[in-house]
């Protein structure tokens, strides 16, 4: 590919400074407080994508936020890639954790990013990841170099579960074809060993609410004579795993993948160092399932966690206090052939059957989606595989990952096609936590990889 390495070198400050103010917006799909900003950086991707070369780009309404979508048809015989991205970020809470204001990107350099990291919330989920394809585009469009058809469907709804975009692709199913979906929010295992992601897991999420007498009471008059929902709810989420760390859900493992022995010697080819894991999040132990190592329990093994835990007085000093209800939000990180439906109604039964007497029990599911394993040997594999040789120097490795993107299994459903991830970050970029950050040799290398995949996939598809 002519001259991609120049035009990066002429365009860097450019390419960053956009990044930046993209990344000054807090587009909190959460948080209603957000909306104007979520609209607005919704706004800023369209007029984005025109000035990139795309031919076609509209701001499509849903009952949630828009989707960006544009194209460029140079002609019909050709390949047609899908990009598919998102413009809204996590909450940036807690705030008082981050060492920059999380709306005010800053250029630091860490011990994985020497040349500098962009810190701000959003930078690698998914802002920065998905701007990669947009310059990416300007680049093969200013060049005369765009070697086949491209689409984008850039969301503002994935960090709360992408329920319109479900609605989206059913009702734009021609719109939407492709022979192949490509996406930018996944990782790559370091900067001089790069993967591939080629599963991912699918995702359960509820909340629970425990209700015990019907007001808060006073705990000297009432302690140890009635129910304590906060008491009954840490024994019940305490009991859902065993000594084994091993899930207790009846039915939970009925449909998991078990992986070849073979396979796993696969995955453990790729390079990790327990010591430095455990250096770089200050532990002096690791935990979880017995019989799988740590890259197992995080890739190829479904896991129930609790993220967030309530209830009771919580402020300064004391309040004694029996309070009426505790609540808790639970994720299940789930495997292939792990319906998340399905999960999710075993996990309402078996909590509503271990919950004790004196008490209520409310299970409320939030969202979920299905796991995702992309075959290896298919063109757009091959095709990422070579792009990656070409700016790295040496083949990537395959790698499952641990996250969620629940809308890649509704893809293949709805569209037919195969989803390439094609990610650029580290795990240590501390995406969803305070100090988010982006290399940005990565995303540089990201510009420079992308048309590169654009090019070998048009060939393999001839």
């Amino acid at each position: 590919m002519k001259n991609i390495q120049n035009y990066i070198s002429e365009h860097k400050n450019r390419f960053l400074n956009e990044l930046i103010e993209l990344l000054k917006i807090p587009s909190v799909s959460a948080d209603p407080a957000y909306k104007n900003d979520v609209l607005k950086t919704a706004e800023i991707i369209k007029t984005s994508l025109e000035t990139a070369g795309c031919s076609t780009v509209e701001i499509c309404k849903t009952e949630g936020y828009p989707i960006v979508y544009a194209e460029k048809i140079i002609n019909k015989n050709l390949p047609t890639v899908l990009v598919y991205g998102h413009y809204d970020v996590q909450p940036a809470d807690p705030i008082e954790l981050w060492d920059s204001p999380p709306y005010e990107p800053v250029i630091k350099t860490t011990e994985k990013h020497p040349e500098g990291a962009i810190f701000a919330r959003g930078a690698c989920d998914d802002k920065g990841q998905m701007y990669m394809h947009v310059k990416a585009m300007e680049f093969m469009t200013s060049t005369n170099q765009l070697p086949c058809n491209v689409k984008f469907m850039i969301e503002g709804e994935e960090e709360v579960g992408s329920a319109n975009l479900a609605t989206f692709v059913k009702n734009n199913q021609e719109k939407l074809q492709n022979d192949v979906i490509l996406i930018s929010d996944t990782g790559m295992i370091a900067n001089d060993v790069p993967s591939i992601t080629t599963g991912l897991r699918g995702l359960s999420y509820v909340e629970v609410e425990i209700t015990g007498p019907n007001r808060d009471l006073h705990s000297g008059l009432y302690g140890g004579a009635v129910a304590n929902p906060i008491n009954i709810l840490t024994k019940m989420i305490a009991s859902l795993h065993d000594e084994n760390n091993h899930i207790t859900i009846p039915g939970f493992y009925d449909n998991v993948e078990e992986l070849s022995k073979e396979e796993r010697a696969e995955m453990a080819k790729a390079p990790f160092n327990l010591d430095n894991y455990k250096k770089a999040l200050d532990i002096d132990a690791v935990y979880g399932e017995t019989g799988y190592t740590t890259n197992e329990r995080n890739a190829i093994r479904p896991t129930l966690d609790v993220n967030g835990i309530w209830g009771g007085y919580t402020g300064e000093g004391a309040k004694t206090v029996i309070a009426s209800k505790a609540y808790a939000k639970i994720s299940m990180r789930l495997v292939p052939n792990q319906d998340w439906k399905n999960i999710t109604q075993l996990f309402k039964t078996h909590f509503e059957n271990i919950a004790p007497k004196g008490i209520k029990i409310k299970v409320t599911p939030h969202h979920g989606g299905q796991g995702y394993v992309t075959p290896i040997n298919s063109i757009g594999y091959k095709a990422a595989s070579k792009a990656y040789q070409d700016t790295f120097g040496k083949t990537p490795i395959p790698q499952r990952s641990g996250g969620s993107i629940p809308i890649v299994a509704l893809f293949e459903q709805e569209l037919k096609s195969k989803t390439i991830l094609m990610g650029f970050g580290l795990d240590s970029d501390a995406i969803h936590s305070p100090n988010e950050h982006f290399g940005v040799w990565n995303y540089l290398k990201g510009i420079e990889t992308i048309p590169l995949f654009y090019k070998y996939f048009t060939e393999l598809s001839k």
